[in-house]
């Protein structure tokens, strides 16, 4: 899993670049013809990983309800995000694949409730969450560069 988790944390590396190198006003904006923003594209990628990987093995996350409320599967951008926020979701970007990391050594994930994704793919394990997530995790920095030129 440690290769798994390094590819997430390679992209993550590309995410928080593209926060460093736009303004919050950019960070922010909805260009014309997309439903979300950079922002709520990368803090979903972070509320997404957190639900896959520790809910759904019946864990405690690293975020709070009102994160998942705001950037979970089926929400959109619903307003604008404080500078404060930003950096919040650029700390869990690299903290929750640490603290990944240090639990699959701890080996805590025990038990896992399948889940049908989207996809029609079935996460049985732990281990196929980490790896559907960066098949996910792939889907939104491609929509993520794709804002970037609408910018």
């Amino acid at each position: 899993m440690k290769d798994q988790l390094e590819i997430t944390r390679t992209n993550r590396k590309l995410l928080a670049k593209i926060m460093d190198n736009f303004s919050l006003e950019d960070l922010n904006k909805v260009p014309e013809g997309f439903n979300n923003n950079l922002i709520w594209n990368i803090a979903h990628v972070v509320v997404t990983q957190q639900l896959l990987t520790y809910n759904l093995s019946g864990l405690p996350m690293m975020i709070d309800d009102e994160m998942i409320a705001k950037y979970r599967k089926g929400t959109k951008t619903e307003g604008l995000v404080s500078k404060e926020e930003v950096e919040k979701v650029k700390e869990l970007l690299f903290a929750t694949i640490d603290k990944t990391e240090k639990d699959i050594d701890g080996s805590i994930f025990q038990g896992y409730q399948e889940y049908p994704t989207s996809t029609g793919f079935v996460l049985k394990s732990v281990e196929d969450a980490i790896n559907f997530n960066n098949f996910h995790e792939g889907i939104h920095l491609g929509y993520i560069l794709a804002l970037k030129k609408s910018l």
